[in-house]
């Protein structure tokens, strides 16, 4: 009994230290968003959706089952890239130019809760999913005929998906995330919409 004890009391530092651990890096993280926010969600953006388009990448492989482990590093160089240098900045400004024009308001479930989702969703995501068509065309090299061949092909079907996802998602942003984490939010919410942006805009690259 007395070295069960012994083993308890040597354990429950471990569980405590990794714990804190954790607490300290949501601290050392939320102390740099609030120094350099735009820096910050770029990083964590281009984190997320490179790993994103990993992901998306397995799941062609699976779905192909040709046990071709081979890991396209370039298609995933250029999420990573995008979501530096486009989706987090876009949603970093875009975020303050909403709230600057419309401010949040206390209780979650209001008026100006339901006009920023229906602004957000059915006017800023229809021209920001023109936005990563382009971008992501672009990066890879295609021409601007083969992006709006794409589009033409591919942006009825992504918008409702899109819809089906991001409607409810943003409804939870809006009323529940404070606003320095909004970004975060969605970029956690776009691990899982990019692997389907990977696999649509890819599907006839092979």
């Amino acid at each position: 009994e007395i070295a069960k004890s012994s083993i308890a009391v040597a354990r429950e530092p471990t569980h405590l230290s990794l714990a804190g651990g954790i607490q300290e890096a949501w601290t050392a993280y939320n102390d740099a968003l609030q120094a350099n926010p735009l820096i910050v969600k770029s990083v964590t953006a281009s984190v997320i959706l490179g790993a994103g388009d990993l992901a998306g990448q397995a799941l062609e492989a699976k779905q192909k089952g040709t046990g071709d482990s081979s890991v396209d590093l370039a298609r995933t160089a250029r999420f990573a890239f995008f979501g530096l240098v486009l989706q987090a900045p876009w949603n970093h400004f875009y975020y303050l130019l909403l709230d600057g024009a419309i401010p949040p308001t206390e209780e979650p479930w209001t008026a100006t809760t339901g006009i920023k989702v229906v602004i957000d969703q059915f006017i800023q995501a229809p021209i920001f999913t023109v936005l990563i068509f382009a971008f992501l065309g672009f990066l890879e090299g295609k021409s601007t005929s083969d992006i709006k061949q794409k589009l033409d092909e591919d942006y009825v079907n992504t918008m409702f998906a899109n819809w089906k996802l991001w409607v409810p998602a943003t409804v939870i942003n809006i009323a529940f995330v404070p606003p320095i984490l909004r970004v975060l939010y969605l970029n956690v919410v776009f691990f899982f919409w990019s692997i389907f942006l990977s696999v649509i805009l890819n599907k006839d690259s092979e």
